[in-house]
């Protein structure tokens, strides 16, 4: 064998081994994806599960607010319903992260409502639940960006073309609910 075509089957043999092992980084990182969007999946199943405890113990204080309520359940049902991209989920979810806000807002006129432990109690779980799906919304869009970083580098740019990697959709949730920034008396 000469020299050349034994240069030529080494160069073969690097690309072979530089294609398989980028083509295991792409499925790699897909997993990843999949695997952050089951936390945040996770975590806004848990904020549709508090929501009716939510309303059912605002309606017994702040009946005349139905409006409100019953806007905040059908988006709820909505949201459980999308199972779009993340960029279609987004949208119901951001219009019902809105509708939470404005129930919460509506809670101020209703003091009572606001002294109740077990509205107190829904509103602490909200704001815990609202703070995991930030966390699993980050850890999804750190994921997202090291994929997309990786199909539109070159050379491997390349591979994700021959193999339709595709590109993903960033998340961007807003937070229903906010915790209570703290006071200070001066």
């Amino acid at each position: 064998m000469s020299g050349a075509a034994v240069f030529l089957l080494l160069g073969l043999f690097v690309f072979l081994i530089f294609l398989w092992v980028n083509y295991n980084v792409f499925v790699a990182l897909r997993q990843h994806i999949r695997e952050a969007w089951s936390n945040i999946d996770t975590e806004l199943k848990r904020r549709y599960d508090l929501i009716p405890n939510l309303v059912s113990v605002v309606r017994g204080y702040a009946e005349h607010e139905r409006s409100v309520l019953e806007s905040l359940t059908r988006l709820r049902t909505e949201c459980m319903a999308n199972h779009g991209t993340p960029a279609q989920q987004a949208v119901t979810e951001n219009q019902l992260a809105n509708s939470l806000g404005a129930l919460i807002a509506t809670v101020e006129n209703y003091p009572d409502l606001k002294a109740d432990a077990a509205f107190l109690r829904l509103q602490r779980e909200l704001v815990t639940t609202e703070d995991r799906i930030q966390a699993a919304r980050r850890f999804y869009n750190g994921n997202i960006r090291e994929y997309q970083t990786r199909r539109e580098s070159f050379p491997t740019n390349v591979i994700a073309g021959w193999f339709n990697f595709g590109p993903e959709d960033f998340l961007q949730l807003d937070p229903a609910i906010r915790g209570a920034a703290p006071r200070v008396a001066l």
